[in-house]
């Protein structure tokens, strides 16, 4: 993991971040020196010519990343995402997704193309028209929302709505257009309060081709545990939970070095030596710690749940990783804004790198799972399904 993502190159990414941020840009340099360094097929298989990162060593890389830029990290991950969904289903015997992961290793960037304005489903329907093509291919037209890495992707995963058959014979279809195959549009839409060096923005498909041997599932909408759905759902909510731990691991940092610089006029003491300061820190560093243990916990089962049935929870996991994200993203938001409390109103200015943790850190309560959906799964699995 050091190798992939040396302090050096870290220290490059820091000091990018704000100018990105300010200009309001893609992180193309980043991108360029991640690429470089193979951290794109971080958790490629090394048989496959990746670096062959566990899913646990991925979560802590994304978590070190951030905490030096945290869009940057933001819009990487959706690409990690797929390559954990390759990954998942490599280690259990299916190789339907070996393609992505030798084209991960070889420098492709995958996009994530599923959210859509008002689909509250997400992974279990679509907003989106998927038409066959009559030779097992389909062609997409809707609008995707919150496409990470636009300015970027060479690949792009979509889901889209098959109703040719009938309301009786829907199908949610899963597949991957190329950027070279057209039939969309992105529009330059995001300005934002914050990650917004991922310039995650709307994609407008219009008849975007996916071939046959690009389309991976074709399932009924609502509530499934095919594999596939269980390794995207489970990928992206871990790695995004990293991605927040590791902004509220450096504001953490920040807010530590702030209460050992300023001193009080009241006590000509230093603010580390103030017993509520003393107290918001040591706060911040029993959530952090909680957090990492749920993280590194989850991360464990999974992996070795590959090669030890026992480990397995089935659909268990989606509770498991829906509380996890929805956990390590409120945490974090708490922590940082403990760190701004207590690190003083230097923090309102734009120059400052905790001012913009705390408008990053927003957007973890945007992404699925929301806060409403974790709870409606965890009562599900505890009371079963609304009647």
């Amino acid at each position: 993991m050091t190798s992939l993502l040396s302090d050096e190159l870290l220290a490059t990414f820091r000091q990018r971040a704000a100018d990105y941020d300010r200009d309001n840009a893609f992180f193309a340099e980043d991108l360029a020196d991640l690429h470089a360094a193979g951290y794109l097929g971080a958790m490629v298989p090394t048989a496959l010519g990746g670096a062959g990162l566990s899913l646990r060593e991925t979560a802590r890389a994304q978590a070190r990343l951030s905490a030096h830029a945290p869009a940057t990290a933001l819009a990487v991950n959706m690409h990690h995402v797929w390559v954990g969904v390759g990954r998942y289903l490599h280690e259990r015997g299916d190789s339907s997704l070996d393609w992505l992961l030798t084209e991960a290793a070889s420098g492709e960037v995958f996009g994530f193309g599923y959210s859509e304005p008002g689909n509250d489903l997400v992974l279990l329907g679509s907003r989106t028209e998927a038409r066959p093509d009559g030779s097992g291919g389909f062609s997409f037209t809707g609008r995707k929302i919150f496409t990470s890495n636009s300015p970027a992707w060479t690949r792009l995963g979509v889901l889209g709505l098959d109703s040719s058959g009938g309301e009786e014979d829907q199908r949610l279809v899963h597949a991957f257009i190329t950027r070279e195959g057209g039939g969309f549009d992105i529009l330059d839409d995001w300005d934002t309060i914050g990650m917004r060096a991922s310039q995650s923005r709307t994609t407008m498909l219009d008849g975007a081709h996916a071939p046959a041997d690009r389309v991976l599932r074709l399932l009924p909408p609502g509530p499934t545990v095919d594999p596939y759905v269980l390794g995207i759902f489970t990928s992206f909510e871990i790695l995004l939970a990293s991605v927040y731990a590791g902004i509220a691991d450096r504001a953490l940092e920040l807010a530590v070095e702030a209460v050992g610089r300023r001193t009080s006029m009241k006590t000509g003491k230093p603010y580390s030596q103030d017993p509520d300061a003393r107290r918001r820190i040591a706060d911040m560093a029993l959530t952090q710690d909680s957090v990492w243990l749920q993280i590194d916990g989850i991360t464990r089962d999974l992996d070795a749940s590959a090669s030890d049935s026992t480990l397995d929870r089935g659909a268990g996991w989606f509770r498991a990783t829906a509380g996890l994200k929805v956990r390590v993203t409120e945490a974090a938001r708490d922590v940082v804004d403990q760190a701004v409390r207590v690190s003083g109103g230097s923090t309102y200015f734009n120059r400052s790198e905790l001012g913009r943790l705390y408008r990053d850190v927003l957007a973890g309560i945007f992404h699925p799972s929301s806060d409403d959906s974790a709870h409606a799964t965890v009562a599900q699995s505890l009371l079963g399904p609304l009647e």
